[in-house]
């Protein structure tokens, strides 16, 4: 493995974990914006990716799990196992440099979304709108490995604490990004590269996580995701000139 790479992906997982630990989310939406550079395909990135997540969202998962209302999580998590399964199986089958530009607009789409709203967005936590939102959940988590924007906005909407929320986004992102594992193994993309570079990054995972518990309530949290956004939008910009 090259030395700069073992870096690179080092301090992306830490700063990626420590983005999750202050605003709830957002660990896949910064790994894709860098990751797909750095591995040897598409599929791995977005494996890698997910493999980490699963120990992003452990911690405070457990940490919640008194909060956890499963009503309010299971209908829109069982939607996103279906149609994650179908966004793994998509690209396994699509061209990867293809992907990485649409991963681009995606980021930009994500990012242009949150300035204008300030993830301030409302709605009703009904069936028809944890339906709509689990199934583009789970397309951006199986294709791009980034399924945290359209849950969040149920999450916000359906919890009726800022506990419960973490309790609700840490447990779907927990139990997707576990399940999304078995799908990716099974289309080949867990590979020895992956594992490998796992054990390389999983050290981050927790450096981050540890660092965001610390300035969590010493750091305005809408200052710090205004600053991510304007990285993604660039990051964006850049996957669609590469």
């Amino acid at each position: 493995m090259d030395l700069w790479i073992c870096i690179g992906l080092f301090a992306l997982t830490m700063a990626s974990s420590f983005t999750q630990r202050v605003t709830g989310f957002g660990f896949g939406i910064l790994m894709m914006t860098l990751l797909p550079a750095l591995m040897p395909t598409y599929g791995e990135a977005t494996a890698l990716s997910g493999l980490l997540a699963i120990f992003t969202a452990l911690v405070p998962a457990i940490q919640t799990r008194k909060f956890l209302d499963w009503k309010k999580l299971l209908p829109i998590l069982v939607v996103f196992l279906i149609t994650s399964w179908m966004g793994v199986w998509l690209v396994a089958r699509l061209d990867s440099n293809l992907l990485k530009h649409v991963v681009g607009g995606v980021l930009m789409a994500v990012s242009l979304w949150f300035f204008i709203t300030g993830g301030r967005i409302r709605m009703a936590p009904t069936w028809p709108v944890q339906a709509g939102m689990g199934t583009l959940s789970g397309l951006m988590g199986g294709l791009f490995a980034m399924q945290g924007p359209p849950a969040v906005i149920y999450f916000l909407a359906a919890a009726d604490s800022k506990d419960q929320y973490i309790a609700l986004t840490q447990w779907y992102f927990l139990i997707g990004n576990i399940f999304m594992a078995f799908f990716r193994a099974g289309t080949g993309f867990i590979t020895e590269d992956v594992l490998k570079l796992w054990c390389v990054a999983i050290p981050g995972v927790f450096l981050g996580l540890w660092l965001g518990a610390k300035v969590y309530k010493r750091i305005r949290t809408e200052e710090l995701r205004r600053v991510i956004y304007a990285f993604l939008m660039i990051a964006g910009l850049l996957a669609l000139l590469r």
